[in-house]
C-alpha cells in the first residue's frame, strides 16, 4: 500500500471496483472522468462557488483541492493554485487538440480532471483548470467520504487549513 503524505491510501482500485464507483455517476460525468472529456466553459457548477471546504475526485473520493487554493481565473472552470498533497495528483503530457498540454488525473483512480497551466497566481504560478463534474465538495467540518472503505483519514471530518 502506498500512502500520501496526508496519509491518504494511494492504492488504485480493481477494476471492479471502478465499474462500481462508475456505476453511481451520469453519462456527462462519466465522459469526462473515464473518457477525458471536457464540459463547456462556464457551465460547471463549481466555477463561482464559494463555500470553505476540500474538492474531492468525483469517483474515488481522494482529496484534491482546498477551497482556500481556489481562485476566479476567468477560463470558465474552477481554478485553484495547488493541490491539497503533490501524490494526489497526476501530471500526464497531453497533445490532443493540435497543442501541448498538461493533464491532471487522480493520483488514485487515474480518472481525467483537467489540465494544468503555468499563468496562475502566486505563490506557485500555476492554474489547475479543471471540470467541475470531476469533483465532489466536501463543506470544512463535514466527513470526508470513503466508497472505497479505506478508513482514516477518510471516513473522518476535514479539518481547516
Amino acid at each position: 500500500m502506498t500512502k500520501s503524505a496526508l496519509g491518504f491510501d494511494l492504492t488504485p482500485p480493481t477494476p471492479a471496483q471502478i465499474d462500481n464507483l462508475a456505476a453511481r455517476l451520469d453519462p456527462e460525468a462519466r465522459r469526462i472522468l473515464l473518457n477525458h472529456g471536457t464540459e463547456a466553459p462556464f457551465c460547471g457548477r463549481f466555477d463561482e462557488y464559494e463555500d470553505e471546504g476540500t474538492y474531492v475526485c468525483n469517483l474515488c473520493d481522494l482529496p484534491l483541492f482546498s477551497s482556500r487554493a481556489k481562485f476566479h481565473s476567468g477560463s470558465g472552470w474552477p481554478s485553484f493554485y495547488q493541490s491539497v498533497d503533490k501524490d494526489h495528483i497526476h501530471y500526464v503530457r497531453d497533445v490532443s487538440h493540435g497543442m501541448v498540454r498538461t493533464e491532471i488525473r487522480c493520483g488514485r483512480c487515474d480518472s481525467h480532471l483537467g489540465h494544468v497551466f503555468e499563468d496562475g497566481p502566486r505563490p506557485t504560478g500555476q492554474r489547475y483548470c479543471l471540470n467541475s463534474v470531476a469533483m465532489e465538495f466536501v463543506p470544512e467540518g463535514e466527513t470526508l467520504p470513503d466508497r472505497l472503505h479505506r478508513g482514516a483519514p477518510e471516513g473522518e471530518p476535514i479539518k481547516a487549513g
